[in-house]
């Protein structure tokens, strides 16, 4: 079983769901520094890939993995969603905030 490659995985995994709870709760600077520290996991899974492979069954426990990153990603993008618009409308000076 080569853990090394599932523990980048796994740790992936808990950066993401660490984001989604952020998120949740407006932390938007959290899930940016997160959002850091996926990036650099995911670099030296990259780089631990080129020297290993994952067996048959740890195939599957990734795609489980990754389905679940998968999902915590598109529950940001929409809690996110909201927070981008009111921040472009404020760039471009089309605040929507009723003084």
């Amino acid at each position: 079983m080569n853990a090394d490659l599932l523990n980048y995985y796994e740790a992936i995994e808990k950066a993401s769901a660490d984001m989604l709870t952020a998120a949740r709760t407006g932390n938007w600077d959290e899930v940016v520094k997160l959002e850091g520290a996926c990036v650099l996991l995911i670099s030296q899974l990259k780089a631990a890939a080129n020297h290993s492979q994952l067996a048959s069954g740890e195939s599957q426990l990734k795609t489980r993995i990754m389905q679940r990153i998968l999902l915590n990603d598109a529950e940001i993008r929409n809690l996110a969603e909201p927070w981008l618009e009111d921040l472009g409308h404020v760039l471009q000076g089309k605040s929507r905030t009723v003084h």
